[in-house]
């Protein structure tokens, strides 16, 4: 006997699909190296009462790349105009690539942005008006994907867990220890930062599945 579908079915499950990022893919975000800047480093770097240029809005909500750019300066090197992201946060944090490190003669830890507990620093920012001697705050960012609670929850992750992610095409693969990081002031994407995307082939079509 031939099987016939019901209609109603069939268009609930693909609505169902659509809702439900777990049968889709999660887009990628591609971070270069930057600097989150205190208030008052802020103004050490380009003067008193200085504020934050927002130059275009980025993927997540409230965060902006700004006009100002800063040197970063190590014991071997050193690095031009690296951008600022705002707005301000309560600490200095300097994201670096794992290549940097050797330019810049620093040992850098892979640590989820805003955990800097441990941290080093041994580098210098220079800004148009001063500069600042870092003792923490510089990490290699771990990869991680912003999302929100009900994102959390269709996916079946939590925020902290750490999770497999596989990245599709012609030099895709499976990446481990990527983070979660679900709140309700965020907008679902992967972040790789320059040099893994580059080793993965990523464009600006690709997208990655979550694994576990």
């Amino acid at each position: 006997m031939k099987h016939t579908s019901n209609p109603d079915s069939v268009l609930t499950a693909i609505l169902d699909a659509l809702k439900n990022p777990v049968t889709g893919r999660i887009p990628i975000g591609i971070s270069n190296r930057h600097i989150h800047l205190s208030q008052a480093d802020l103004e050490h770097l380009f003067g008193f009462g200085y504020c934050l240029t927002k130059m275009k809005d980025l993927s997540q909500p409230g965060q902006y790349a700004c006009k100002e750019t800063l040197t970063i300066c190590g014991p071997k090197g050193a690095i031009e105009k690296v951008r600022v992201l705002g707005p301000v946060r309560t600490k200095t944090q300097v994201e670096i690539l794992a290549s940097d490190c050797f330019k810049l003669g620093v040992a850098a830890p892979v640590k989820p942005s805003g955990d800097l507990n441990g941290t080093p620093g041994g580098i210098t920012l220079v800004g148009s008006k001063g500069s600042v001697q870092l003792t923490d705050g510089l990490i290699i960012a771990q990869r991680h994907i912003h999302m929100t609670k009900d994102d959390a929850r269709n996916l079946d992750v939590r925020d902290g867990q750490v999770v497999r992610i596989e990245v599709y095409g012609a030099r895709g693969g499976v990446l481990h220890d990527t983070l979660i990081r679900a709140n309700d002031d965020s907008h679902l994407e992967c972040h790789l930062d320059m040099e893994e995307a580059n080793a993965l082939g990523v464009d600006a079509s690709s997208a990655v599945v979550i694994k576990k």
